[in-house]
């Protein structure tokens, strides 16, 4: 059975998916790290929510990749998280 590597490498063989995957990676990074500070905390959707004045279901989409939140969004959510947001540009990784 392969695993996660072992499929996304495969994937990124083709130029165009490897395009398209770099084009998301922002958006997933972001995600990734407000589950993973959610989960470290011991919190759930509904106690970030409650925590940020947000919905929970706009806490779901956000974390699902389904909702494309403004920087403000996701400072709420960082000071949910007790946490703060930092912005940055950064030269893209080498294609090579």
């Amino acid at each position: 059975m392969k695993n996660w590597k072992d499929v996304e490498a495969e994937f990124l063989k083709d130029p165009e998916t490897k395009a398209e995957f770099e084009a998301l990676r922002p958006q997933y990074e972001i995600i990734s790290q407000i589950i993973k500070a959610r989960n470290e905390q011991g919190l759930t959707q509904e106690d970030l929510a409650a925590r940020t004045g947000l919905q929970r279901s706009n806490i779901s989409r956000l974390e699902s990749g389904n909702y494309n939140p403004s920087i403000e969004l996701l400072a709420r959510v960082a000071r949910g998280l007790g946490l703060e947001l930092h912005v940055e540009f950064r030269q893209p990784h080498s294609t090579r």
